[in-house]
C-alpha cells in the first residue's frame, strides 16, 4: 500500500500535480533531505517530496538557506531519490546557481537533474528570473516557481516577516505567478503570504499553488519535515502545526540509552553473540 490515504499507487508527476489540481485534491508536500526519512514520507502517502535549500538550516545548522552549494543539494537529492518509489521530488536551486545568469542557471539545472535523479528543480523569484526559468523549461527540465517570502532575498528584505502585505507588492506578485505560470511552470509555492491573495491566485492560475503560511486555499501545501514531527526547537510560526513531538521522543530514547550503557545492562546475553 503506498500510504494511508492512497488508492493511486502510480508515481506522482508534475502532470498529475495540474490533474490534482483540476479534480479539485488537494497536494500533500514535505521536505526531506536523507534516504531514511524520505522513505518514511513517501510511505506514508505524501504527493511530493522537496528537498529544500532549508537543509542549510535542518541538517547544517546555518543561520540562513545562503551557504548552501550546488553539490550540497546534489548530495542531499541523491539519497532523497534514493529512498523514493511514488512520490515527485523536487530539488531546490541554491543561492548563486542561477541568479548570474541563463547558461549558468540551465548549466547547474542540467547538473542537478542527471547527478541527482530528481523529478524537478524549484527556483525563487518572479520576472526576474523569467529568462532563465524559460530556458531551462526549454532544456525539457520541470520548474517549480517560488513567490511570497524567497529565503534566498533574505538579505534584501531583512526579514522573515509576511510578504505582499502592500498593494504594490501584491500586484506584482499576482502578476509574477502568472507570468511563471504562462512560462510553463508546473507549481507555484506561496510563503508566507496573506490568505486572501494566495486564494486570489489560486483561482486565477492553471496550475497548482503549494502554500507555507499561506492559508487553506490554496492547492497544496507544504512543511518543514523536522518542524512538524517537533525535531526542531525555538521556531514556531503561526503557520506550523507539530504532528508530533520527536524531540522529546528522541531525547528519552537516547537517555535511557545512555542509561543502560553505563549500568551494563546493554547488551544482554541475549543480544550477544
Amino acid at each position: 500500500m503506498a500510504g494511508y490515504l492512497v488508492s493511486d499507487e502510480r508515481k506522482v508527476t508534475t502532470h498529475r500535480f495540474i490533474e490534482m489540481k483540476k479534480k479539485g485534491e488537494k497536494i500533500s508536500m514535505l521536505t526531506s533531505y536523507d534516504f531514511t526519512t524520505a522513505g518514511i514520507v513517501d510511505r506514508a502517502g505524501i504527493d511530493g517530496i522537496l528537498i529544500g535549500d532549508s537543509a542549510s538550516n535542518v541538517m547544517v545548522g546555518n543561520a540562513t538557506t545562503l551557504p548552501m552549494t550546488v553539490d550540497q543539494m546534489i548530495y542531499h537529492a541523491r539519497a532523497v531519490v534514493n529512498g523514493v518509489k511514488r512520490a515527485l521530488v523536487v530539488c531546490d536551486m541554491p543561492f548563486g546557481s542561477y541568479q548570474t545568469g541563463e547558461h549558468d542557471g540551465v548549466a547547474n539545472a542540467i547538473r542537478i537533474m542527471k547527478e541527482s535523479g530528481c523529478d524537478a528543480l524549484k527556483l525563487e523569484g518572479g520576472v526576474e528570473i523569467l529568462p532563465t526559468v524559460k530556458r531551462i523549461l526549454d532544456a525539457g527540465i520541470p520548474v517549480m516557481g517560488h513567490l511570497g517570502l524567497t529565503p534566498q532575498s533574505i538579505n534584501k528584505f531583512g526579514t522573515y516577516a509576511v510578504r505582499a502585505k502592500e498593494e504594490g507588492e501584491a500586484q506584482k506578485l499576482v502578476s509574477d505567478a502568472q507570468a511563471l505560470a504562462e512560462a510553463g511552470c508546473f507549481a507555484v509555492v506561496l510563503e508566507k503570504v496573506p490568505a486572501a491573495l494566495a486564494s486570489k491566485v489560486t483561482a486565477l492560475l492553471p496550475v497548482p499553488t503549494i502554500g507555507i503560511g499561506a492559508g487553506p486555499e490554496c492547492d497544496g501545501q507544504i512543511l518543514v519535515v523536522a518542524d512538524m514531527l517537533g525535531m526542531t526547537q525555538g521556531f514556531s510560526p503561526r503557520f506550523l502545526r507539530r504532528y508530533a513531538d520527536l524531540n522529546t521522543v528522541m531525547t528519552d530514547a537516547i537517555g535511557q540509552y545512555v542509561t543502560d550503557v553505563k549500568a551494563g545492562d546493554f547488551p544482554n546475553e541475549s543480544e550477544s553473540y
